[in-house]
């Protein structure tokens, strides 16, 4: 299995707060939200205790279209994407800083819709839509108005922020 490799994360939690949706100079729309998974497990003394991990998630294009309208605080998502870690250094300290996220390729929403989805799922890695709920959403959407035509695949210098 030499040259080859994995990074993929499959996630289900819910929304820490509503997705935060900003545009790249060059129109692409970019959703960030924190997503909360618990951990449930007996500690040494034999007592549950409860854990919860917060994961940075990015989604893109129609994707993060979506998720600015129908993911709400609270609500619960089923996500696949992968890792991506970026490094900085920090103009104050000097120091060399990290942050990890989770760039979704694919997302479900789950639970009712006044919590945040209705069970449809939507693939944006090919603009391909399935539907595990009976609605489904169409990938192949135009681009927004302000974009412009023609535009170029999405690289690291696309990210304002």
């Amino acid at each position: 299995m030499s040259g080859k490799s994995v990074n993929k994360v499959i996630l289900v939690g819910n929304l820490g707060k509503d997705p935060e949706i900003k545009y790249t100079p060059q129109g692409k729309p970019v959703a960030k939200f924190s997503l909360a998974t618990n951990e449930r497990y007996k500690d040494k003394d034999g007592q549950w205790q409860d854990r919860t991990e917060w994961h940075n998630i990015v989604l893109w294009e129609r994707l993060a279209e979506i998720a600015g309208e129908y993911l709400k605080k609270g609500g619960k998502v089923y996500i696949e994407g992968r890792i991506r870690t970026d490094s900085w250094d920090d103009k104050q300290t000097g120091q060399k800083k990290y942050m990890t996220n989770i760039i979704g390729n694919d997302i479900v929403l789950l639970g009712g819709r006044g919590e945040g989805g209705g069970g449809e799922r939507t693939g944006g890695s090919h603009g391909v839509s399935t539907s595990a709920g009976g609605n489904s959403f169409d990938q192949s959407a135009p681009e927004p108005e302000h974009a412009p035509a023609g535009s170029s695949p999405i690289t690291d210098e696309d990210i304002p922020f």
